[in-house]
């Protein structure tokens, strides 16, 4: 099966545009018009326009595109400040909040045409239902036979069906130093790198397109990977020297 996956977006709504373009050009060459999109999450934060990705993903959705997400750790922190100004994230160190500018949430909120002064009434009043449900309707997990796309990562030694939500949303090092097979192939975002990578038995795609770097977009044929680029396909191999 076909599908493609598109990394942590983080409110850079000109890459994903262009990141679609790429992925409507590779349907061209196949002829395949239905193959899903996977969006790796964190919508929001530190990007100039997170209001205009949602509403984009969400006006795609409707109209009948084969658009798919997995919920990020800045998806749920977005959610979580919308329902109560003091939410602190269970896995975000004690000493930053949503809004610290390392976070992003701030850029978020100048998308709405509000900001972190702003009283928490208004705030709500400002981002549009339909944006709230999507966030909080995001599924944490997309399964296609030998591949499976989640934000973060997977726990180790976990059957994928009993992984939780935390770990889905913000693991790190028990997964990226993991050596032995998963259960299938791991398809993930979360931890930035400086190009789409493959480990052999799990796959980055957070190509830092938050800190103003690239956005990648990658197509998968069962477990075969190629990065879609202008001039169409890249092999994504594993990389032996990891």
């Amino acid at each position: 099966m076909r599908v493609y996956a598109i990394g942590d977006i983080h409110g850079q709504i000109d890459l994903l545009h262009e990141a679609h373009e790429r992925i409507a050009a590779d349907r061209a060459r196949t002829g395949d018009m239905t193959a899903p999109v996977v969006h790796l999450g964190d919508l929001p934060d530190r990007g100039p326009d997170t209001k205009g990705v949602i509403q984009l993903l969400i006006d795609g959705v409707a109209r009948g595109e084969p658009w798919l997400t997995v919920r990020g750790n800045h998806d749920r922190m977005f959610a979580g400040f919308l329902e109560d100004r003091n939410y602190h994230d269970p896995r975000l160190r004690r000493e930053y909040t949503w809004l610290h500018p390392r976070l992003g949430g701030i850029e978020t909120l100048a998308s709405y045409g509000v900001d972190e002064h702003t009283p928490h009434d208004q705030v709500q009043r400002a981002v549009p239902e339909s944006h709230k449900q999507f966030l909080t309707q995001m599924p944490l997990m997309q399964r296609f036979g030998d591949v499976a796309f989640v934000h973060a990562g997977v726990m180790p030694d976990v059957p994928l069906d009993q992984q939780t939500e935390d770990d889905l949303l913000w693991i790190r090092d028990p997964f990226l130093n993991h050596t032995g097979p998963f259960e299938a192939l791991i398809v993930h975002g979360h931890t930035p790198v400086d190009t789409a990578t493959h480990y052999g038995t799990r796959i980055n795609l957070d190509s830092s397109a938050g800190y103003g770097r690239l956005l990648t977009t990658a197509v998968f044929e069962g477990t075969d990977c190629w990065v879609l680029g202008d001039n169409g396909r890249t092999p994504l191999l594993p990389d032996n020297s990891l």
